[in-house]
């Protein structure tokens, strides 16, 4: 019997290429990469974080989250992190991860080479009040730009707006409350600047008293991602004044 087919035809995908949900293998792996990049944006900016809070923020499945952590575990990317018991969370230590230097050497900005060869022919010529100089002069700018922004009164309100301009500038920052105590940890996840400020911790030093000058409070650098941390952490006071401390309107 003839084949009565054309002989242009391209056959079509069988049964073994394509999953159970009609999706070619390609595609799902294709889905696969970016689910997996999506968990290992939110360890860096999220980090220490544990699986049952990335399986409730990504909308997965504890295997599907432990498929990925296990993949990334595997390329290096991220590390477990694990909390010793306390009163609160008796029983075995908590596992939660965070990035590991590998996957901000990843996320890094181009250029920094450069910028650290320029950084240390500046302290050479001109020594380190010249790159003391120089941090403050580039938190200037973003200093300027921050202070637009928080608008708010509240000082819960502006620690969380100065979090959304760090992270629009790709600092992944966060904001953490401390039990017990009137206080936030402003924590940024990533660092654009990570390898240069390594070398260079007066730019980790101008950007700590640019927060205190944003926030009006004095605030407390904790650990930084240059000096070996798993996020940069900075506590921040928020002491709500009361109502009687405000200034009342003067009757006529």
């Amino acid at each position: 019997m003839t084949d009565q087919s054309p002989r242009g035809d391209t056959p079509g995908p069988s049964r073994s290429s394509i999953n159970n949900h009609g999706t070619p293998p390609m595609a799902v792996a294709g889905d696969e990469e970016t689910t997996r990049e999506r968990v290992l944006q939110l360890i860096v900016s999220d980090g220490p974080i544990n699986a049952a809070t990335l399986s409730r923020m990504l909308g997965l499945t504890a295997a599907g989250i432990r498929r990925h952590l296990a993949h990334l575990e595997d390329d290096g990317m991220i590390a477990v992190h694990t909390d010793a018991p306390t009163q609160r969370t008796r029983g075995r230590p908590s596992r939660r991860y965070v990035a590991t230097d590998k996957a901000h050497v990843q996320l890094k900005g181009g250029y920094q080479g450069i910028a650290n060869d320029a950084l240390k022919f500046l302290e050479h010529i001109a020594g380190e009040e010249a790159v003391e100089q120089f941090a403050a002069s580039r938190l200037a700018h973003y200093e300027e730009r921050y202070a637009e922004v928080l608008t708010a009164t509240d000082p819960r309100e502006r620690v969380e707006q100065l979090a959304q301009a760090l992270t629009n500038d790709g600092f992944a920052a966060s904001v953490r409350p401390v039990n017990g105590v009137p206080m936030l940890q402003l924590c940024q996840g990533h660092c654009p600047v990570q390898h240069v400020a390594e070398q260079f911790p007066q730019l980790c030093e101008a950007e700590s008293r640019a927060f205190s000058r944003l926030l009006g409070v004095h605030t407390q650098r904790l650990v930084t991602l240059a000096g070996g941390g798993h996020v940069c952490t900075t506590n921040i006071p928020v002491i709500i004044p009361r109502d009687t401390d405000r200034p009342q309107a003067t009757r006529q």
